[in-house]
Parts: structure tokens; sequence; C-alpha cells
């Protein structure tokens, strides 16, 4: 059996969730397929991971994975995943979320969760748009572009993910596109690796919902302007910045170490009882 027919068997629910609700040409699978290649890769077994989603597209990710999964509420699967690693640090927690679930009603428990360097990886999905409930504008939504909440034109700048990411203090900081999967599945697994907070964007494409307002064709087109509009990080030190307009910067935004938020707090727990260790006396 070939490789990717293997972990197909190996770690999708295959006999229970499909066929999947994703339409036909969605980057999502691409960003699933990285994600599983990742695991794979670093030998985890499946009972050691948790995937933690809230609603939208993306938030259907943890429905066909034979892991341990939590689909939240809307915008809190930080919060929830920040519970889970703090009830049980052992486990490699995974939070899959989309744009608007991230950083919409998602954006404050982000931001903090990346200011307090929880260990959990996450993986956000970009594809400018709410596509699950219509293809209203989200926090990502490019200035001057429509969805069915701006037929007239977004007026409104859009969050940079990764940009966020670094400015909050995530100490791993990641962005590919799903054109560029080779890339991605490497940014994946490096965030996983990471201790503390680690943030993947990816960005994906909604061909049904801001694709087709936008006039910009289908999935494969789409796919071809990811890879016309992705500058590597090395590639782009050496461009002007006028040259970079327009452009997305892809591969390690940030990769540094600080005190992991757990860590800190077992050395809290430790004081409070009256036991606290040697090296902290």
């Amino acid at each position: 059996m070939k490789e990717s027919g293997r972990l197909i068997y190996k770690y999708l629910r295959h006999d229970k969730k499909f066929p999947h609700v994703w339409c036909p040409g969605c980057g999502i699978g691409i960003l699933l397929g990285g994600l599983i290649r990742a695991i794979d890769r670093l030998g985890y077994e499946k009972d050691e991971v948790v995937l933690v989603s809230g609603i939208g597209c993306t938030g259907r990710l943890p429905v066909y994975v034979d892991f341990n999964t939590l689909h939240t509420t809307h915008g809190r699967a930080v919060t929830f995943a920040t519970g889970v690693k703090l009830a049980n640090p052992n486990l490699k927690v995974i939070v899959v979320m989309g744009d608007g679930d991230a950083v919409a009603i998602g954006g404050n428990h982000f931001i903090h969760a990346a200011r307090r360097n929880i260990d959990l990886t996450a993986i956000i999905m970009n594809n400018a748009v709410y596509g699950m409930t219509g293809g209203q504008t989200s926090p990502t939504t490019p200035y001057g572009m429509k969805t069915t909440t701006a037929v007239y034109r977004n007026v409104e700048h859009a969050f940079r993910i990764s940009e966020l990411a670094v400015t909050a203090g995530a100490v791993f900081v990641g962005r590919g596109t799903v054109y560029h999967a080779r890339l991605l599945d490497q940014l994946i697994e490096k965030a996983l690796v990471k201790p503390g907070f680690g943030v993947v964007e990816v960005v994906g494409h909604c061909h049904t919902q801001y694709g087709k307002l936008n006039r910009l064709g289908s999935a494969v087109d789409m796919m071809r302007m990811q890879k016309g509009d992705a500058v590597t990080v090395e590639k782009a030190s050496k461009l002007a910045p006028e040259a970079l307009e327009g452009k997305v910067i892809i591969g390690v935004l940030m990769d540094k170490e600080l005190p992991v938020y757990q860590e800190q707090y077992e050395k809290v727990r430790a004081r409070a009882k009256g036991t606290v260790l040697v090296e902290d006396q």
C-alpha cells in the first residue's frame, strides 16, 4: 500500500465520517494531509494527541481524524485547548481554526494564549471569508474585495495573522499556503515540536464563496495565485519593501525561546504548597 493510503487508513475515521462536508477543491484537505503526515513522522501515538476546533469549515476537521477530538463553540477553541493542556500537560494539544474563528470572536483568546506562551499548537486556515455560513466578511478579508456582507466592497483593513502572533509573543510562527504543501508539512512539524505557543497560518482559498464573488476563478486558479503571490522569508529579506507589496511571505517568521506557561505554573503551585524547588529558592 502506498504511503498516502496507509496514512489515510491509520489516522482517518474512514468508515464512519466520510464523505466530508468540504467543497470539491477546498484547501482544507491539503491542510489535513499535512497535519497527519507531520504527526506520523514525529511518531506520536494517537492517544497522545488532542485535536480541538471551534465552528466553521476548518472546525469540521477533528470530526474526520482518529485522535482524541473536541469540537467546541465558535471562537472558544483556544480556551478549551488551554483547559485540556493544564489538566494533562503530557498531551500534545493542537487547535485548528479558521480565520474568523481564531481572530474575530476568538481574537482575545488567541493573543493572550500567545502572550502566556501556553504549550499549544494553533493551526489557522486563512481563506479571507466566513465560508460555511454564507461568505460574510471576516477579519482577514482584504481591503476592496467583495463578500456577501460587503457587496460594495470591503472598506476595512485585514488582520495579518502571523504578524499579530509575533507581536503577541508566540515563540514559533510560520506561514504557508496550500499550494506549497511540502513547506506546509515542515512548518506544522516544527510547530508541533516547539515548546510553547506555536502558530502556523495556512493561506488557503474559498472558491465557492470568496472566489466566485470576486471572479477569481476555480480552486486551481486560486492556488496558482498563491504560487505567484508567495515569497519565501529568505527571498523577501533581499527585496525592497515596495517589491513586497501584495506578496505573501512564507516560511518561519519567528522562532525563539521563552519560559513555557505550564512549567512556570507548576512552580507557583509548588510555592503555594510549601514545596519550593531547590533551584527556585
